[in-house]
Formats: C-alpha cells, sequence, structure tokens
C-alpha cells in the first residue's frame, strides 16, 4: 500500500490519538481535526488523499462534513466511523456521497488497513 496523506475527523481525542499512531505506523502522513469545520478547513488546505471521519460529533456532523468534501472534490474518497448503536451509518445519503467504506467503533488496525485499501483503489 502507497503512503497516502490521511485526514482523521474525530470529536474524541483519545480517537484521533490512536487512530494517528496506526496510520502513522502504515507509513501515511496524518492530519487531525477535532470538529467538522476544522476539518473541512484543513481538506481544502492540504488537499488529503482520504478523509476518516465520524459521523457523530456536535456542530458539524459527520454527514454534514461528507457533503461539504463531495461538493468540492465529487470522487474524494471518505471513510465513514460509526460508534456503533448511536447512529446508522447505512442511510440512503452515504452511498450517494462517495463514501467507500465504513468502520464501527471499535475496530482494529487490520480492519483499519482493509478499508483504506479498499477506498483508496
Amino acid at each position: 500500500m502507497h503512503m497516502a496523506k490521511i485526514l482523521v475527523i474525530d470529536d474524541e481525542n483519545q480517537m484521533c490519538e490512536l487512530l494517528a499512531k496506526m496510520l502513522r505506523r502504515d507509513g501515511h502522513q496524518v492530519f487531525m481535526a477535532q470538529d467538522g469545520e476544522g476539518g473541512v478547513q484543513i481538506f481544502y488546505h492540504f488537499q488529503p488523499d482520504l478523509v476518516i471521519t465520524d459521523i457523530v460529533m456536535p456542530n458539524t456532523n459527520g454527514f454534514q462534513v461528507i457533503a461539504d468534501l463531495i461538493t468540492y472534490n465529487p470522487k474524494q474518497p471518505i471513510i465513514a466511523m460509526s460508534g456503533g448503536q448511536r447512529t446508522t451509518i447505512a442511510n440512503p445519503d452515504t452511498k450517494m456521497s462517495g463514501v467507500k467504506g465504513v468502520l464501527q467503533k471499535p475496530f482494529t488496525h487490520q480492519q483499519l488497513r482493509d478499508v483504506i485499501q479498499v477506498a483508496l483503489n
């Protein structure tokens, strides 16, 4: 798998750090944002190859982030993360919106690798 620029958007700092550690271990360059608005700003600035965003976040939620990114770049690969019961990602919007993969928390490093590989191919 080639090195990619990956933006992680999650309001839980621990989750951001954990993801960043896994991704860096695999040789990726990682950008982090703690909210949707900041995530979109970083996205415009760094143009990452892949965006991994949580869905349930205060203020700007993941669906809004995904909509913004897809408007800007319809081909942008995005992985949506869900904390399980709190939300359903299987709503029809995400199918149309360029979401290339879904990660259900908690996930393993291998599950993360697998979904990234699919998203970037």
